[in-house]
This record gives structure tokens, sequence and C-alpha cells, in this order.
């Protein structure tokens, strides 16, 4: 069961999830090559099999039918796209490794890249292991800056980081949930310790949670510094409600395919007005 939000924390989410959006835009063509950059979560990992990654489940590249991902919403529209969904997302990324993803998707010239990329910046072996907000922006910044030089027509579109304090509030009453969180060492800075509720705990927790606010602040303020050519979702997918149902019962950590299917349709409808062709 998802816990209620204090005021306090609901105000954060309202706030993050405020982020205002670029001003209504003509459509566009729908793209001939997409790319996704960032971590686990768009690589689908552990989405379809044991500790793998399952890049056919992914939100943005993804061809499976049950995940309804941006790739296969696209190619609805045209036939221009199909087969040309690249996936250079990689499962442990963090904002340092998004340059060498964005090299990649230039390389591949792709004009719709997607990138999700914070949470393992924020789930590291301990709290003071976290990325500064500082250093996560200054990367975004320098990422986005090569994407723009090497594709200065590609569309961007920047997920947000979903709520990790969430996927605590979902799992800490369930033996399973807390064994896997426990024995695979799942994003310790947030999920040591699951059933404490000693002082200090709790308030690491609300720290851990606050850091992926200013992550995606920062992604909001460095997809606005980019231009119109890049959109966010508004801070939708940090604040939706994620359940135990939408997470792989293999480590109660990252979305199954219903959890992808989450992401897919929070993100394609706050993202760009394409031109169907036909």
């Amino acid at each position: 069961m998802i816990v209620r939000l204090g005021p306090a924390l609901a105000a954060a989410v309202v706030l993050t999830a405020s982020v205002p959006a670029h001003a209504a835009a003509p459509a566009e063509p729908v793209p001939e090559i997409m790319a996704a950059l960032g971590d686990s979560i768009s690589a689908g990992f552990n989405a379809c099999g044991w500790y793998v990654s399952c890049t056919a489940r992914s939100w943005s590249t993804g061809d499976h039918a049950a995940v309804s991902s941006h790739y296969l919403r696209l190619s609805k529209l045209s036939g221009t796209l199909q087969k040309h969904n690249l996936t250079f997302a990689v499962p442990g990324s963090t904002s340092a490794d998004l340059l060498g993803q964005v090299r990649k998707a230039v390389a591949a010239k792709a004009d719709y890249v997607t990138i999700l990329i914070g949470a393992v910046d924020a789930c590291a072996r301990t709290e003071q292991a976290m990325t500064p907000v500082a250093t996560y922006r200054r990367r975004l910044d320098t990422a986005l800056a090569e994407l723009r030089a090497g594709l200065p027509r590609a569309r961007v579109f920047v997920a947000s980081i979903p709520d990790v304090r969430r996927l605590w509030q979902a799992g800490r009453n369930n033996p399973l949930a807390r064994t896997f969180w426990q024995v695979g060492r799942i994003c310790q800075s947030l999920l040591v310790r699951p059933t404490s509720t000693r002082r200090a705990d709790t308030e690491r927790r609300a720290r851990v949670r606050a850091r992926v606010i200013d992550y995606n602040r920062a992604a909001a303020g460095a997809c606005a510094a980019y231009g119109p050519a890049c959109r966010t979702d508004g801070g939708a997918v940090f604040a939706y409600p994620f359940t135990l149902d939408q997470v792989s019962k293999w480590d109660y950590f990252h979305p199954n395919t219903a959890g992808q299917r989450v992401l897919a349709e929070q993100t394609f409808r706050r993202g760009f007005d394409w031109i169907d062709p036909r």
C-alpha cells in the first residue's frame, strides 16, 4: 500500500511536477531514428528475465506490444522509424556516463532522443556517495551541448526520475521486497534498514528523496536551456504512484512490463506533437 504523503512532501511533489513545459509549438515530423539514453530503467532491466536487460520492453525504444513504447506509437504514424530504435542506455549508468551515450546517438544520427538518468546517482552505496546536484547539472549541460552540436535538428525528451522513496513506502512491509533489497544491496542510500522508524533513518530517506527532486529540477533546467527542441514530462513520472504490481519480482525495484507501460503513457502524452503523414 502506498503511504499518503504529508503536506510538506506533497508540496514538494507538486513543485517538481509543475515545472513548466515549453510553450505549444508546431507539430514535429515523425523521426527516422530514435535512441534511448540513460540507465537500467530505459534498458528494460529485469522486465522480462532474471537480471538481464530487456530492451524490447523499454518505455522508450521497446517493440513489445504490451509496453506501447514511444517507438511503437511513432511507428504507427510513419514507416520511416521502423527498425530504427536504438538503445544506448546501460544498467548502472550515472550522469557521468551520459556524455558517452550522447556520442553514440550522434554517431547514429538519431533525430529523436529520450533521456532518463539520475536514479543511480541517488541510489549510491551511502547517502554521502550520492552525486552532488551541481555536478549532475553540469554533466547534463555538457552532454546536451554535445548533442545539440552534433544533432542540431534532433528532438530531445527528458523524463523525470521516479520517486524512489515511494518504492520504499510500497515495499517496506513486504518480506520478499526487503530481502531482495538487502541481499542485492539495492539503493542502499534509501533502502537500507527499511523497517527502521528511527529519526536518523527517516531523515535520511527524506534527504535522498529531496536529492531526486533536485535532480529533476536540474534536468528540467538543462532541458529549458537546450531550447524548444527539448521537452520534459513536467515531473509526471516522479509523481506517479507506482505500486509493487508495477515492479519486477526479481528485485522489487525496476519497472516490470506493466511499469514500463506506465512510463510510456506518462511520458509520451507530455512530449512532442507529431505529424501523421498519412
